[in-house]
C-alpha cells in the first residue's frame, strides 16, 4: 500500500515544476496562441535584451546573487572552523535558531530598519558624531545602485543556514581523530580543521551551497526591500512584467525567467568545474606544509565578521520590536520617546484574517508533508533502500530551479485546473518547497533508527502498522517535531508562490509585510515583521518542548 507514496510525492512536487517550466518556456519562445503567436522564435529574448535597464538589472542579479553566495559560504566555513574547534564558541551556534526561523523578508526588514539613513545606526551616531539633526538626504545606505545592502542582507540570512549544514555534516566524519592527527603538525586549530576535516565535509554541503546560489540569483522578496527599484534585479523585473495587465509583456517576462534559469545552471556548472583546480591547489598547499599565519588571520577575521552580521540580525529584530510599540520616535533619538500598544491592538483586528490564513496554510502543508515523507521513508526502509539519486533530483528540484522559472507556468496550470486564487492552490505551491525540507530533515533520523526495535515488536506479534505507529513514531517524535517546525518556517517565508498561486486574492503575513515595505508605516511593518518571526520561532520552541511534555513520565523516552 505504501508503494504509492514515492510516486505521489514526485507527482505533487516535481510535476508542477516540470509543467511550470513548459508553460514558462513556451511564451519565452514567443509561443502564445492567445495572442496569435504559434511559431517558435527568439523574439522574446531580443525584446528583453533591448529593454531599458536590462544590462543594469543583469549586472545587479550577478553581483548580488553570486557575491552573496560566495560571501555566505566563506563566512560559514570560517565560523564553523572556529566554532567546531573552540568550545567557547559553541554557544554561538545555538543563537542561530531565531535567524533560521525568521522568513527572509523579516530579516530584510529588520536589516533595513538598521541601515536606513534614518535607521538605528545613524540615530546612535547622531548628532554627537555626525552633526545630523535630520535624516541625511544624500546618504545612500539602502537600495544602493551596486546592491551592497542586498548582498549583506542575503549573507545575513544564508550564512546561518550553511553553518547548520556544515555542523551537521561534520558530525558524520571522524573529526576528532583527524584533528588529533593534524594537531601534531603544529597548525592552529582552525587551520587544521580546514586542512583535514573540511574536505570530507564539503562533499555533503555541495548541494545546500548550490541551493543558496540558485536562491540568491532568483530571490524576489528581499530585493523588493533592499535592492534598487529602477531597474531592480532581473527576477523582480520579470515579476513586475508578469503581473502587468499588458499581455504582450508576458513574452519578455518569460524570457527573463528562462534567462535566470540559464544563469543558475551556468553558475552551478561553473562552480562544479572550479572545484577541480581548487582541489588541486589545496592538495599542493596541504602537502607543502609549513605555517599558515595569513590563513589563520583570515579565518579569525571572517569568523568575527559572521558574528557581527549575526548581531546585526538581532539588532534589526530589536529595532522592529521597538518600532512596533513606538508612539513617537523622532530623529535622531536612539529610542522612542513614548510607547503604546495601539499598533498591536489595531493590527490584531486588521490582520487576524491574514494570520489565520497563514497559519492554516502552514498547518495543512506541514501535515501533508509529514504524512508523505514518513510514508516514503517507511516504504524505503521496508524495501531496504535509501533515497536514490533520481528521486533526490526530482524531490529537491524546487530548491535548485529558480522559482520565477516555473511559478508563472504553474499559475497557467492552476488556471486550467480552475484552482487559481484558491487556498488549495496556495497550499500546493507551498508544499512544493516545504516537502523537500521536511523529507531532508527526517530521512537521516528515520533511516538511522535501530532496526532491532522493529524486530523486537514483530517478535512479540505486532504487525508492521502497529510497529510503525506504536514504536517508530514515538521514538522519532523529536525529529518529527523539528521537521514540522522547519516546514512551518519555510511555509511562512513563501512570498512568490503565494503571489502567483493566490493571484493577488490571498494574502499572508509575508506578502503583507513586503507590500508595506515600500513606504508603509514603520510601526505596522514592525508588528507584521515581529509576527513573521515570532510564530515560526514559537513552532521551534514547541518542537523542542513537545518531547518533554509527551514523555514527562517516561524518563527513558525523553531526549
Amino acid at each position: 500500500m505504501l508503494s504509492w507514496a514515492p510516486f505521489l510525492t514526485i507527482l505533487l512536487v516535481a510535476g508542477p515544476v516540470l509543467a511550470g517550466l513548459i508553460f514558462t518556456g513556451l511564451p519565452a519562445l514567443d509561443v502564445m496562441p492567445s495572442l496569435g503567436r504559434t511559431h517558435p522564435s527568439l523574439a522574446g529574448f531580443i525584446v528583453l535584451f533591448h529593454m531599458p535597464g536590462f544590462v543594469t538589472a543583469l549586472r545587479l542579479t550577478l553581483v548580488t546573487g553570486v557575491g552573496a553566495a560566495l560571501l555566505s559560504f566563506a563566512l560559514a566555513v570560517a565560523f564553523s572552523a572556529e566554532a567546531l574547534t573552540r568550545p567557547s564558541w559553541r554557544w554561538l551556534t545555538r543563537l542561530q535558531t531565531p535567524i533560521l526561523a525568521s522568513p527572509h523578508s523579516a530579516i530584510a526588514l529588520g536589516f533595513a530598519f538598521l541601515i536606513a539613513p534614518s535607521g538605528w545606526i545613524v540615530r546612535l551616531l547622531s548628532p554627537w558624531a555626525t552633526g545630523w539633526t535630520l535624516p541625511p538626504g544624500d546618504l545612500v545606505t539602502l537600495r544602493d545602485p551596486w546592491g551592497l545592502a542586498m548582498v549583506l542582507g542575503l549573507t545575513l540570512k544564508e550564512t546561518p543556514y550553511l553553518v547548520l549544514m556544515i555542523i551537521s555534516a561534520s558530525a558524520q566524519v571522524p573529526a576528532r581523530s583527524l584533528m588529533a592527527a593534524a594537531g601534531a603538525l603544529g597548525d592552529p586549530l582552525a587551520v587544521a580543521w580546514i586542512k583535514v576535516v573540511f574536505p570530507s565535509v564539503y562533499r555533503q554541503v555541495r548541494l545546500p551551497m548550490l541551493a543558496v546560489l540558485a536562491f540568491s540569483l532568483s530571490v524576489v522578496d528581499m530585493p523588493l526591500i533592499l535592492a534598487p527599484g529602477n531597474p531592480p534585479p532581473l527576477a523582480v523585473l520579470a515579476v513586475r512584467w508578469l503581473t502587468n495587465y499588458d499581455l504582450s509583456m508576458y513574452v519578455p517576462a518569460a524570457a527573463a525567467a528562462m534567462l535566470i534559469m540559464l544563469i543558475v545552471l551556468a553558475s552551478g556548472a561553473l562552480w562544479w568545474v572550479a572545484e577541480w583546480p581548487v582541489a588541486w591547489l589545496a592538495r599542493v598547499w596541504v602537502e607543502r606544509g609549513g605555517p599558515n599565519p595569513l590563513l589563520d588571520m583570515i579565518l579569525w577575521s571572517a569568523a568575527r565578521l559572521a558574528v557581527v552580521l549575526g548581531a546585526a540580525a538581532f539588532a534589526g529584530g530589536t529595532g522592529q520590536a521597538l518600532w512596533s510599540v513606538a508612539r513617537l520616535w523622532p530623529f535622531p533619538d536612539a529610542r522612542p520617546v513614548a510607547f503604546t500598544l495601539a499598533t498591536w491592538t489595531g493590527q490584531a483586528q486588521h490582520s487576524l484574517g491574514t494570520i489565520a490564513v497563514t497559519v492554516a496554510v502552514a498547518g495543512a502543508v506541514v501535515g501533508s508533508a509529514l504524512v508523505l515523507s514518513l510514508a516514503c521513508l517507511e516504504h524505503m526502509q521496508r524495501q531496504r533502500g535509501r533515497l536514490g539519486l533520481g528521486m533526490q533530483a526530482l524531490v529537491f528540484a524546487p530548491l535548485l530551479v529558480p522559482q520565477i522559472a516555473f511559478l508563472f507556468g504553474m499559475q497557467v496550470l492552476l488556471v486550467r485546473l480552475h484552482l487559481d486564487g484558491t487556498l488549495i492552490a496556495v497550499a500546493w505551491s507551498h508544499l512544493i518547497f516545504v516537502l523537500p525540507y521536511v523529507l531532508l530533515s527526517l530521512s537521516d533520523p528515520f533511516l538511522a533508527l535501530d532496526p532491532r526495535y522493529a524486530a523486537s515488536g514483530a517478535a512479540l506479534g505486532a504487525g508492521r502498522a502497529r510497529v510503525f505507529f506504536a514504536l517508530k513514531l514515538p521514538l522519532l517524535i523529536r525529529p518529527i517535531a523539528v521537521a514540522a517546525a522547519v516546514g512551518f518556517a519555510v511555509s511562512f517565508a513563501q512570498y512568490l508562490p503565494t503571489l502567483f498561486a493566490g493571484a493577488g486574492r490571498i494574502a499572508t503575513l509575508t506578502t503583507e509585510a513586503v507590500t508595506l515595505s515600500s513606504g508603509g508605516d514603520r510601526r505596522i511593518i514592525g508588528v507584521l515583521a515581529m509576527l513573521q518571526a515570532a510564530l515560526p520561532l514559537a513552532a521551534y520552541g514547541l518542537a523542542l518542548g513537545a518531547p518533554f511534555l509527551l514523555f514527562r513520565r517516561r524518563g527513558g523516552m525523553r531526549p
